[in-house]
């Protein structure tokens, strides 16, 4: 049975609001990561876990609503053709939530064993996270216009690729720095693991920016 167009573009709008509403729970997490990078900055260790509370309840908001486009996608069945792509998007950008909790909870860990860092690193690894954030506002900006045609997507879809080589720049910048300084061996390895999510979080954002563009293809 062949199904009216129209039928057909309200189950795109409906697949593209569930998945805008899981990225929006993304980004309110990934906020967060700059601020506590911050109170990583300052040593301000009661905030710092104050907001890794509100990090994780973040994070389970985004698990929720990523079952939550799963389902959905399941209802509207075989109508959207490219439901695929809409479920890789959304499991694409929940990552960059589960990296994020990570992030807090190594910074914090840090703090807690008064693990000696230098203020020069502190400060390059508050400018990484909000470079990483400024990707994932990019990443935002560029489902937003999905429905304004695949020009426009493009556009904003090569922004997030831009803001993506920023934060490889000074991921690559900063893990040299922290690798010949002569800092504690376990602190050592948890700042490795604290860049390589930060990094792995832009990386994530531009690859749901490259699903965008196919998803733009077919809106």
């Amino acid at each position: 049975m062949v199904l009216p167009a129209e039928t057909e573009e309200r189950v795109k709008r409906r697949a593209l609001n569930t998945c805008s509403d899981n990225l929006r729970k993304v980004v309110d997490v990934t906020r967060k990561i700059p601020q506590i990078a911050e109170y990583f900055v300052s040593g301000d260790k009661e905030n710092a876990k104050k907001l890794l509370l509100e990090i994780r309840a973040g994070e389970e908001e985004v698990v929720k609503s990523r079952r939550l486009v799963s389902q959905e996608l399941a209802e509207i069945g075989a109508i959207l053709i490219n439901r695929e792509d809409f479920l890789r998007f959304t499991n694409l950008s929940s990552e960059i939530a589960d990296f994020s909790e990570g992030i807090a909870f190594y910074l914090i860990e840090i703090m807690e064993h008064n693990w000696n860092v230098t203020a020069d690193i502190k400060t390059d690894l508050a400018a990484l996270s909000s470079a990483v954030l400024d990707t994932v506002l990019k990443l935002r900006e560029t489902m937003m216009v999905l429905n304004y045609g695949s020009q426009k997507t493009l556009e904003r879809a090569k922004d997030v690729e831009i803001a993506e080589r920023i934060v490889d720049e000074q991921y690559r910048t900063l893990t040299i720095k922290v690798l010949s300084s002569k800092l504690d061996t376990p602190v050592l390895f948890l700042l490795r693991d604290i860049l390589q999510m930060l990094e792995n979080s832009a990386d994530k954002a531009e690859d749901a920016a490259d699903t965008a563009r196919m998803l733009s293809m077919v809106m």
